[in-house]
């Protein structure tokens, strides 16, 4: 697991709540139902209504495909219910202590690709210099397929859309430090050719121009 989270709110009208994905499998728990999230390529957005609160689990990129049992690609972009995953026996009062011991009650078989596919994820994170696919393979000493395959299968999500998002995340960071941003300066300190292309990758991640999203946020 990465972390587990709880969103609690209390709206008198409906507040539309937007979503930006994460290379993360989820489990939550609300609203009488318990389901798990597979990683979502693009923003999506979530109705939030009334006073109600959603208990959940993140999994570490690379991790949950010895639970599923299967691709996680099969998952992307899905919510299915948690019972297809886990069984029936699922907690109906979740909280950390009870979800816990329910996810090592069920921990599957240990699968030596679970490690490649997390290291390949995190050197994403630690490599700076990480701006493309063919970069991350050589790294591995893997082919380019063969590092596609191993996303597929065990993070839900090419490497090329992984190393993406970690790049975006740079910029909210950014954004969140305060101060003037030379947004030029800036795609190109991410490896983007040009502006024009890291503004497209940022709309599709995020919904709206990144200069829209520094006002709003």
């Amino acid at each position: 697991m990465d972390h587990y989270w709880e969103a609690r709110w209390d709206y008198a009208e409906p507040y539309r709540q937007k979503i930006v994905p994460y290379p993360n499998v989820h489990l939550s728990f609300g609203g009488g139902r318990a389901d798990v999230h597979g990683v979502c390529g693009g923003y999506r957005i979530k109705v939030l209504e009334g006073r109600d609160h959603v208990f959940g689990v993140a999994f570490r990129p690379g991790c949950f495909r010895p639970f599923l049992g299967a691709s996680v690609s099969t998952i992307t972009d899905r919510v299915v219910p948690a019972a297809e995953v886990f069984g029936p026996d699922l907690p109906t009062t979740p909280d950390v202590p009870t979800v816990e011991a329910f996810l090592l009650k069920h921990l599957p078989d240990d699968d030596p690709r679970v490690r490649q596919a997390v290291a390949a994820v995190e050197l994403i994170a630690e490599d700076e210099a990480m701006t493309r696919a063919e970069q991350l393979a050589a790294e591995l000493g893997m082919s380019i397929r063969g590092l596609q395959r191993l996303f597929a299968e065990y993070v839900g999500i090419g490497p090329k859309w992984a190393i993406r998002r970690h790049r975006l995340h740079k910029v909210t960071a950014r954004m969140a430090a305060g101060g003037a941003i030379d947004w030029a300066a800036l795609a190109a300190d991410l490896g983007y050719a040009d502006q024009g292309h890291f503004i497209r990758d940022f709309k599709r991640m995020f919904g709206e121009p990144p200069t829209w999203y520094a006002q709003r946020y």
